[in-house]
């Protein structure tokens, strides 16, 4: 069956209020799987300003525009007619959700990875709410602690396998995108989202950061990042910029290397502000100040 856009929203919104039902904070999405409203401060002329998260009291501001209250996402897709999806914001209370994100389109066998990865590190999947995306991939919905903050990574955990954590968010079932409709796995639409198994977790959280750490040279492994953002290609720009960052973060040398990383984006093409606003994200996401 054919839907309108209308017909989409009207279904998007249905049901965004059925998860928050279930204490789920959601926003709307659009068919690109983007929040559907742009953020009201995309024209500041300091994007190197304090970022805000929604206290200037406007929409858009993505993830942190997410609420369980029926009156404000009413409001959410009254101001974005054109959302077809919704997402689930994930790291907040009731749940402190973390969607473990199996990618088919990598080239890679994600779902073998994480079954290596299970049998590696001692643990087991529990039964969960499973959502199926239309590349065949699979979105597991399991809980966290509420004083532990999940990043959000891309492959860290291993080819193929993204984490949505703390500031990310999931893609609702029921959503309409570009290249289909996320599905809840049949069986699963029932439950409610397991606890990560600890063991997992403990391979999800980054390891607590030295209290007064040297700033080490960057040296090899910090040119060998440059040059893999200086080789990208259209397309590739902004995800290996962030890939690069992320593992700088992650090897202490994120602030001795913002400035090369910069400059070899900037020669790839992307503009000064959007690779300091994407370094900018990889130290958020790998539980650094940038």
């Amino acid at each position: 069956m054919a839907y309108t856009d209308r017909q989409a929203t009207t279904l998007a919104l249905a049901h965004a209020l059925s998860a928050a039902e279930r204490g789920l904070a959601v926003i709307p999405l659009s068919r690109t799987k983007l929040p559907a409203l742009r953020s009201p401060h995309r024209d500041d002329p300091d994007p190197a300003g304090p970022r805000c998260h929604g206290q200037c009291g406007r929409f858009g501001h993505g993830v942190y525009d997410a609420s369980a209250d029926p009156v404000r996402i009413r409001e959410l897709f009254a101001a974005a007619p054109w959302a077809t999806g919704y997402g689930i914001a994930c790291g907040l209370a009731p749940y402190h959700l973390i969607g473990v994100d199996l990618d088919t389109k990598s080239g890679t066998n994600s779902s073998t990875a994480l079954r290596e990865l299970a049998l590696r590190h001692l643990f087991t999947i529990p039964e969960t709410v499973v959502v199926r995306t239309p590349s065949g991939g699979r979105h597991l919905w399991l809980t966290g602690p509420p004083d532990v903050v999940v990043p959000n990574s891309a492959g860290r955990l291993a080819p193929g396998i993204d984490i949505r954590g703390a500031g990310g968010y999931l893609v609702g079932p029921g959503s309409r995108t570009d290249h289909g409709v996320y599905t809840t796995t049949p069986g699963t639409a029932h439950l409610t989202p397991a606890p990560c198994p600890p063991s997992l977790l403990r391979l999800l959280v980054p390891p607590p950061r030295p209290p007064h750490p040297n700033p080490p040279v960057p040296g090899d492994h910090g040119r060998g990042l440059v040059q893999f953002v200086l080789s990208a290609h259209e397309g590739q720009r902004n995800t290996r910029l962030f890939w690069a960052a992320c593992r700088a973060y992650e090897n202490g040398i994120g602030p001795a290397l913002a400035d090369p990383l910069t400059e070899a984006a900037l020669g790839t093409g992307l503009s000064e502000r959007e690779a300091r606003a994407t370094i900018a994200s990889a130290a958020r996401m790998t539980g650094h100040r940038p």
